[in-house]
């Protein structure tokens, strides 16, 4: 790394990284701590606090998602925002998310160390319920902020339990009085691991995350109908579970003809009645595709609907397909991504161009303000995974530059 006076703590960032994965803590190494659940409210808590001993302001709004301000010397001016998310999947990683809060954090506590007032304040999110693993809904917080669904509808939804996105705020003691919504700012940096293997691979400290690619989501049910496993021939089958492996075959086939651009997944499925003598009667199961193309994406929202409605047919079965939401590619300012490029040449670090696979809060909140995102090396490209694992020292190459960019844009010249 090249000389700097303006140095983060590393061993503060990573200690601090540490700390907060003793919430939820699994035995294999990784973290369980579910959006709006007592465990994600002990973690909010725990930020919350090491915000305001940084002498920040801490607000929350009505979707939860939380604001920490650090003044500029010009009130007047738009903030720069930063941040990203404190939940987790059910068997997550310790870095996935918490990298770019607890990072954040750290920028602040450096410029308290350095002594810096910025020209902009800067301002600090740990956005609500990123993951989607307890609601269905995934990048709910920044989503609706940035206005692309209401609040009533993300507080009607419910976790398996039953219990409402709205119920949960109020038992943790998350929502808050702020309305969710889209407020002027001059730029957002988002620091996040890859969750891929490319830097890994290629020997790169950073990515220059120039964009984000496009997504299309389905809630899919196949039903048919559940019969005696030992007393029903093929010709009287309607087996939803067989129907089902075929629509995952076509979710397969559709991602590889596109090569290392394609991705398709089935995430979830639910089969019942789940017992092992009964022909299967319904199924219930998530759909993705994602494109760095919009017009890949239309293409695939296109066919897939009904060439797996006629793959159901085929083993007398019907398929209802729910388009979840469909977004698309997003590019990233040039101007942001060009300080997280000069931050990264500055300070010495290999670096490369990347689109981002997977989706972040970054996506919505660029549809309002000036955007950019940097990525680090994780190990084996491994993420949503307990043995999610990067090196001290990434995570204070990360945090570096993204000081630096934030450093520059607040105090850039208007």
């Amino acid at each position: 790394m090249a000389q700097t006076n303006q140095t983060i703590d590393g061993k503060r960032l990573w200690d601090s990284l540490m700390d907060m994965a003793r919430f939820g803590a699994t035995e294999k190494g990784g973290v369980k701590r579910l959006t709006l659940t007592d465990i994600d409210r002990q973690g909010r808590d725990y930020f919350r606090a090491d915000c305001e001993a940084a002498g920040l302001t801490v607000r929350v709004d009505a979707i939860g998602n939380m604001f920490a301000r650090r003044p500029g010397r010009d009130p007047s001016r738009l903030p720069v925002l930063f941040g990203s998310h404190l939940d987790s999947q059910p068997t997550g990683g310790k870095f996935d998310g918490a990298l770019g809060v607890i990072a954040g954090l750290e920028v602040m506590r450096s410029l308290n160390d350095l002594g810096i007032v910025t020209e902009a304040p800067v301002e600090l999110i740990n956005w609500t319920d990123e993951e989607g693993s307890r609601f269905g809904h995934s990048l709910m917080g920044s989503g609706v902020w940035a206005g692309i669904y209401t609040q009533d509808k993300a507080y009607a939804l419910a976790d398996l339990e039953g219990v409402t996105v709205g119920e949960a705020l109020k038992e943790i003691g998350y929502n808050g009085p702020e309305a969710a919504k889209p407020f002027p700012a001059d730029a957002y940096f988002e620091l996040h691991i890859e969750q891929g293997p490319i830097l890994e691979a290629e020997g790169r400290q950073i990515g220059i995350v120039t964009g984000a690619q496009g997504q299309v989501w389905y809630d899919a049910v196949v039903t048919g109908q559940d019969s005696h496993a030992g007393t029903t021939p093929p010709s009287a089958r309607r087996d939803a579970l067989v129907a089902t492996a075929r629509i995952i075959d076509l979710v397969d086939r559709k991602m590889r003809a596109r090569g290392n651009d394609g991705r398709g997944t089935i995430g979830r499925l639910n089969v019942m009645p789940n017992s092992c003598n009964v022909i299967p009667g319904e199924v219930r199961f998530s759909v993705e595709f994602r494109h760095p193309s919009d017009a890949e994406i239309a293409v695939l929202a296109g066919e897939f609907p009904s060439e797996a409605a006629a793959l159901a047919e085929l083993s007398g079965c019907q398929l209802e397909l729910t388009e979840l939401f469909k977004i698309p590619a997003q590019p990233f300012d040039p101007s942001c991504v060009d300080l997280v490029r000069q931050a990264s040449a500055r300070l010495g670090y290999s670096s490369r161009e990347i689109v981002s696979g997977a989706g972040h809060d970054a996506v919505y909140v660029a549809r309002h303000v000036p955007t950019a995102m940097i990525f680090t090396p994780c190990k084996d490209g491994l993420s949503h995974n307990e043995a999610e694992s990067i090196e001290p020292e990434e995570a204070a190459a990360g945090c570096q530059v993204l000081f630096e960019a934030i450093v520059a844009r607040a105090n850039r010249a208007l």
